[in-house]
């Protein structure tokens, strides 16, 4: 189930950070994702609030299922790069600033792909800070 957080390190529905949301509600491109998405976006969170309609959602895999097959859990949250489109960014963004390389977006497989993203900021590092 994807969702927009209203806090980074939030992993209950209710989780909620003011600095956190301003920071997001405040970028362009988040808004021009929730026009894009509205429906879709309503949907999750419907569903994140009704067991309900939670059940009816799964069933259509899962017929069999009933209420006393699910039970409440805790979520993940994944980072998700947007452009000021609104377009989520699907790949990896390395960038350099000043003396330092920043892991900007890292998207499934990031932890698979750790070891070659490693070896590329270590390349980077060798080239732009001229190690040896």
């Amino acid at each position: 189930m994807r969702s927009f957080s209203f806090k980074r390190e939030g992993y209950g529905k209710t989780d909620f950070s003011l600095i956190d949301s301003w920071e997001s509600l405040s970028f362009r491109g988040t808004w021009k994702l929730f026009f894009k998405h509205w429906k879709y976006g309503l949907g999750e969170y419907t569903r994140a609030f009704s067991k309900k309609l939670f059940l009816r959602q799964l069933q259509r895999l899962i017929p069999t299922l009933g209420p006393d097959d699910i039970r409440p859990g805790t979520a993940g949250v994944r980072a998700q790069a947007v452009g000021l489109n609104g377009t989520p960014i699907d790949d990896f963004v390395i960038e350099r600033r000043g003396n330092s390389i920043h892991v900007l977006n890292a998207p499934s497989p990031a932890a698979t792909a750790s070891l070659a993203i490693g070896d590329h900021i270590s390349q980077l590092a060798t080239e732009y800070f001229e190690l040896k």
